[in-house]
């Protein structure tokens, strides 16, 4: 019994040394794997043609703006048929000056009119009888002459008395006041009942609603741009169109260094009410395009004001790679850095991994 005993205590000393003897093993073996951090899946990089862009600001102006004045003075205003936002045809009528002045210095320049015309036809009777009688002596020298000085003088008077009709009439005409093109009103000064100076500004009018873009770009931009080329725009409302680049200013302003590119907007746009004459946007000139190592705009985790994305490597274990973000296209962005093009880039979740990391990689 006693022998037994013994054995017991014996057996299970030695299974007590073996397990401590595990134990050791484990504490000088190899670092465990651990739990993964994240599971994630993987791209690899893709080089696609993207479009390159020219950033630029700038303000909405008309394209060309007509102002409408008055070409009589001192006439009153007896109607005004048009206000601002209206849009006009070419010769519509805008407002109309009392004609009664008018019309009165138009009778009076044309019963003068009638009377020099009266003048004249005696004035030629009386040099053509006396060009007949020039020969008889019947008539001095001095009178023949008289009379066919009074001839052409009466002549002169009709030619200055027309004139006058026909600058009466004209003022007649003006008395409407018609706008020079279509489009819409953008001012009005005229007020009812006003008299006004000949030359008062009355009206303002965008010509043909044709708005422009007159974009500030920078002077080494500049050389990259083209008449023709296509411009997105936003304006100010968020409103989306794209125009086309018109001219570009041949000059560059000295204090910002800046150069003006002239843009037409679309007057589909401006009748819109998305862009209006005055207002900021902002826009992209399309310059061309270029081959571009891309990622998913997911891929790339921004941090402390850097841009990062996370790289497969051995033992599935993720680095952390510096890029910096170019242009973009729709979701991809363009990645600059150290990327060659075949790594296995984390796709989704890089906000939540740091260098190191242990992830498990499931595939799509």
């Amino acid at each position: 019994m006693r022998l037994r005993t013994i054995a017991a205590v014996a057996a299970a000393c030695g299974l007590l040394g073996l397990a401590g003897a595990g134990s050791a093993q484990d504490k000088g073996g190899a670092k465990p794997a651990g739990k993964p951090a994240l599971t994630v899946t993987t791209i690899t990089p893709q080089r696609i043609d993207m479009a390159l862009n020219v950033q630029a600001t700038g303000s909405l102006a008309a394209w060309q703006e007509a102002i409408i004045g008055a070409e009589s003075g001192g006439l009153r205003v007896a109607e005004v048929r048009a206000n601002v936002g209206d849009t006009v045809t070419r010769g519509q009528v805008l407002a109309v000056f009392a004609p009664e002045t008018v019309e009165a210095d138009l009778a009076q320049a044309r019963a003068g009119l009638a009377e020099a015309e009266a003048t004249l036809a005696d004035a030629r009777a009386n040099a053509a009888r006396a060009k007949e009688v020039e020969a008889s002596g019947a008539l001095s020298q001095q009178q023949v002459a008289q009379l066919l000085t009074a001839a052409k003088t009466a002549e002169a008077r009709l030619l200055s008395l027309r004139a006058q009709v026909t600058a009466q009439e004209l003022r007649l005409k003006h008395t409407m006041v018609h706008a020079p093109d279509e489009g819409s009103i953008s001012a009005r000064t005229v007020t009812l009942g006003a008299v006004l100076p000949q030359g008062q500004e009355l009206f303002r009018l965008i010509r043909g609603d044709r708005l422009e873009w007159r974009a500030e770009v920078t002077s080494s931009e500049v050389a990259r741009i083209r008449p023709g080329q296509a411009v997105t725009i936003v304006s100010a409302t968020g409103a989306t169109v794209t125009g086309r680049v018109r001219v570009i200013a041949p000059t560059v302003d000295p204090q910002t260094r800046n150069a003006l590119v002239y843009v037409d907007v679309p007057a589909a746009a401006v009748r819109g009410g998305g862009f209006k004459a005055g207002m900021f946007a902002r826009g992209e000139i399309s310059i061309g395009s270029a081959s571009a190592l891309t990622l998913p705009l997911a891929a790339v985790s921004l941090r402390d004001g850097f841009s990062y994305v996370f790289v497969l490597g051995a033992g599935d274990r993720v680095s952390q790679v510096k890029v910096q973000i170019g242009r973009r296209s729709g979701e991809r962005v363009e990645v600059i850095g150290t990327l060659k093009g075949t790594e296995r880039v984390v796709a989704t979740g890089a906000a939540f991994l740091a260098d190191g990391d242990l992830v498990r990689v499931v595939e799509k």
